[in-house]
Formats: C-alpha cells, sequence, structure tokens
C-alpha cells in the first residue's frame, strides 16, 4: 500500500527578487515554495533559534496554543492550484479527559513557521510530490558554490 504523505524537512532558504525561495524535500526530492521575505526570514529565525527582541507573530500564536494546551502535531502541503500551494495544520488539544484533533486550511509559510518554532513534522502529499519539479540539483550547486542557503 502507497503511503499518502511523504515526510520532508526546510532544506534551505534563499532570498530571491521577488519573496523568498524556500527549498523543501528529502533525500529523494527538493522542490521550491515562494514566499514572502518576511515570512522566509521568520522561518530562518525558527530553524536557528534565533532570540528575538519581542515576540513575532508566531511566537503569540504559539504562546496562545500553550495557554489553551494545544500543539502542532503535523503540517502537511497537499496541493498545487494556479501556482499557489495549499496546506493543513493539524493541531491535538489534550487535557486529563479528552483528546481532540483538529485540521485546519493554512498558509504553507504560516505552517511552516508553526511547524520550525515547535521542531514538529512536515509531509507533502505523496501525489503532488511526485508532480512537482526535482530542484535538488540547483540546492546543491547553490550549497557547493557557497551561497548562503540559511538551512540547517
Amino acid at each position: 500500500m502507497k503511503q499518502d504523505v511523504v515526510p520532508v524537512q526546510i532544506r534551505g532558504i534563499l532570498p530571491a527578487n521577488s519573496g523568498c525561495a524556500l527549498f523543501v524535500g528529502n533525500d529523494e526530492k527538493v522542490f521550491v515554495i515562494n514566499v514572502e521575505p518576511q515570512m522566509g526570514a521568520v522561518i530562518g529565525m525558527f530553524l536557528k533559534d534565533t532570540p528575538k527582541e519581542r515576540p513575532l507573530t508566531h511566537d503569540l500564536v504559539n504562546r496562545i496554543f500553550q495557554g489553551f494546551g494545544i500543539t502542532v502535531e503535523r503540517v502537511v502541503i497537499t496541493d498545487l492550484k494556479n501556482s499557489t500551494y495549499f496546506a493543513r495544520l493539524i493541531l491535538q488539544q489534550q487535557n486529563e479527559v479528552a483528546r481532540k484533533i483538529v485540521e485546519l486550511d493554512a498558509r504553507p509559510s504560516d505552517c511552516l513557521a508553526l511547524a520550525a518554532a515547535q521542531k514538529k513534522p512536515i509531509f507533502v502529499s505523496t501525489r503532488l510530490f511526485e508532480l512537482v519539479e526535482d530542484m535538488s540539483e540547483v540546492l546543491n550547486k547553490m550549497n557547493e558554490a557557497g551561497t548562503d542557503t540559511d538551512s540547517d
């Protein structure tokens, strides 16, 4: 039986003219999600555990989650339509009485920021992973050239 999702990681972040390129993938394939420059910087800060002077929006969301006993379980990048990626944020709230799972539609950039902040797993749907263009060679050439891709 084929898996519905493939585990991936943020493999690199590269500022670009129109925003920021997030290289997302695994040893098999890497693809690019373009995000706003500020989101690329925020995701990079979470990946590197960079201290911030003031809490950012995603820090606030994480603190609200903590206050209500909510954790990010995982992120799934689900689809690509008209050059726009779609994602689902899977949250869990557990207390002494029950465990509740909530799945929300969210921008991939927000999902990736929250997953990076909480060090939670990232997945991509198998169907989407098979469709996206492999950018592994581009990432490898940038790493060989010493281009700072801000990845771990």
